[in-house]
């Protein structure tokens, strides 16, 4: 299942509107097919499996991360009728479909045709790596991710705004591949006045995989872009379940006192910069006591001389 989980992550940024599902079938200790969802949502991570796995799927077991789907598409068919089709015996699915249109549908529709079907193996870790599907589905919104590159002291730019660079190639490159996993990137009006952001991806290889740019602002928004008026209104990106935001301060806090954050990363540079800008604004804190408990670290990695802190809300606190 955990490397069904790694498959799903070559889907994000991509598979939208469709879950980037991941797929791994075995039979007889040996992987002979796998798959993970394609660009655009088609064809499904199962469909890809079995593909590859052709006759020796009868009798084999599906490791999948996602509920088979059940509802009828022009798009496809069903993957549930398909592992069904195919002779799979054992059906070993990570998180329910928290979609209507399946939601258990699949996996009870598996076992009546005589599938053995087990659910929940790794499930949060599923549900993290698709949380853009699964926050569309259950909250109606993407997935935030709040990006800052930050010295030592929590500035993200001199106090005249120079700002290039406060981190290492390392951790831009970094920076980069995120870009590449999500669906749009957003900064807000100050920023494009300021830096005029191409907002791309510059990884070889990847540069097709820019995602679409958003604008936070009052104003109009530069052709090619995306505007909304408040972070809210992120749930009304069409085919958006994983949204990055980059800058600037006032853009940072506006989401954070939102409560729209749900990831964050830090990307720390050592320096001191002292009485240049901070990274985030005023976010209506009032009383340290709110401000805990609130963050849990899920990854810390060194990327060159800078250092990569990765956080996740405490939706609980």
């Amino acid at each position: 299942m955990a490397a069904s989980i790694a498959l799903s992550g070559r889907g994000r940024g991509l598979s939208t509107p469709n879950p980037n599902v991941g797929c791994l079938i075995v039979r007889d200790g040996h992987v002979v097919g796998r798959g993970w969802t394609q660009k655009g949502g088609r064809p499904h991570a199962e469909a890809q499996a079995l593909d590859q796995a052709m006759d020796r799927a009868a009798g084999a077991t599906a490791y999948v991360t996602l509920e088979p789907c059940f509802h009828l598409s022009p798009r496809g068919p069903r993957c549930a009728d398909l592992m069904a089709r195919a002779g799979i015996a054992r059906m070993v699915i990570a998180l329910r479909d928290p979609d209507p249109r399946t939601d258990g549908q699949g996996a009870a529709w598996l076992r009546d045709r005589g599938v053995t079907v087990d659910m929940g193996l790794m499930a949060d870790e599923a549900a993290r790596a698709m949380a853009g599907f699964v926050l569309r589905q259950t909250l109606g919104r993407p997935h935030v991710t709040l990006k800052l590159g930050l010295s030592l002291d929590g500035r993200i730019a001199l106090a005249d705004g120079s700002s290039r660079w406060i981190t290492g190639p390392d951790a831009r490159a970094h920076a980069h591949m995120e870009r590449a996993r999500h669906d749009a990137i957003l900064v807000g009006g100050g920023t494009l006045r300021a830096d005029a952001p191409s907002l791309d991806v510059r990884l070889a290889g990847l540069a097709d995989r820019s995602p679409r740019r958003v604008l936070l602002s009052r104003g109009d928004a530069p052709a090619g872009w995306t505007r909304i008026g408040a972070p809210e209104e992120i749930a009304t990106l069409e085919r958006v379940d994983h949204l990055l935001v980059e800058g600037g301060a006032e853009t940072a806090a506006a989401f954070l006192r939102a409560g729209l954050v749900d990831r964050l990363l830090l990307y720390r540079a050592p320096i001191v910069i002292g009485s240049g800008l901070a990274g985030i604004g005023d976010i209506g804190l009032f009383d340290l006591a709110d401000a805990h408990g609130r963050w849990r670290m899920t990854d810390m990695r060194q990327l060159g001389v800078d250092r990569l802190e990765v956080y996740e809300a405490v939706r609980n606190a």
